[in-house]
């Protein structure tokens, strides 16, 4: 029966970051099955990797308790650490919908190498206001299908309590909300995601690739340092070196390990 591992992403110590499962596949298997599997584990994304014969590296998709997406910033940096741990060396390279990721291991860390494109402004859509419960300095649409809005500052961030109802209603597949931030941090942001059954997310890889290129902007900076500030809270390392790209820096810990009890076949 496929392995899994649940590994809490972007930090260093237990039961902080962002919680995913990963499960390591050997042959081929069913979307609706993995689907099913991700509802099951009921964590913000299950990722299920399978290793290529003819190709150097793993295919690698990703799934919420409901849907399958495009891109997912904690599930990579999970299923690197399960690699690494358990079968490989070196650079890992996942072909995914969002082509080819590769991520490193350096300076304590993993480097995911993710795609990265600067929001651009929009006008503010119906609705967000009262959704967030806040009155955005300005809004930003996103490559990832995610809305940025801003807040004056930190704070105001952290008092945020929006309407999960109503954000699920918004033209987006999440919003960002971001603050500027006091050191040693640079900025600091929370991601809602109700209409991809994620209310809020712990922390979100994905998410950076908007908010990098936005700060890095802003801050005139090509290194950032930035943390994400739910519940659980997480740290981030950013470095844009090469155009249209960014590398996320993070760590992780494996919190348990088993198996399934049933095939992939089983629908």
């Amino acid at each position: 029966m496929p392995p899994f591992w649940i590994v809490d992403a972007f930090t260093s110590a237990p039961f902080e970051g962002n919680p995913a499962a990963v499960v390591l596949m050997d042959t081929p298997y069913d979307a609706a099955w993995a689907q099913r599997v991700a509802a099951e584990f009921n964590l913000s994304e299950t990722a299920f990797a399978r290793h290529y014969d003819d190709r150097s590296g793993w295919e690698l998709r990703w799934f919420t308790p409901t849907t399958e997406v495009d891109l997912c910033g904690h599930a990579t940096l999970a299923t690197a650490h399960v690699l690494a741990s358990e079968t490989s060396r070196g650079p890992i390279r996942f072909f995914t919908r969002s082509g080819e990721l590769v991520v490193t291991s350096a300076e304590g860390r993993y480097w995911m190498d993710f795609p990265s494109a600067a929001p651009t402004p929009a006008a503010i859509p119906p609705g967000l206001h009262e959704a967030l419960d806040a009155q955005p300095l300005g809004v930003w649409s996103g490559a990832t299908g995610d809305l940025l809005a801003e807040l004056p500052d930190a704070e105001a961030l952290r008092q945020l309590k929006p309407n999960m109802s109503l954000l699920k209603q918004l033209p987006a597949r999440g919003v960002i909300v971001t603050a500027p931030a006091t050191a040693p941090y640079d900025f600091v942001s929370r991601f809602f995601a109700p209409a991809v059954g994620v209310p809020e997310d712990p922390v979100t890889g994905s998410a950076h690739t908007v908010l990098a290129p936005f700060w890095a902007d802003r801050l005139n900076r090509s290194e950032l340092f930035a943390r994400q500030i739910s519940q659980r809270g997480g740290d981030v390392l950013l470095r844009l070196e090469k155009p249209g790209r960014v590398l996320i820096g993070g760590s992780a810990v494996t919190i348990m390990s088993g198996s399934l009890s049933i095939p992939n076949t089983t629908l």
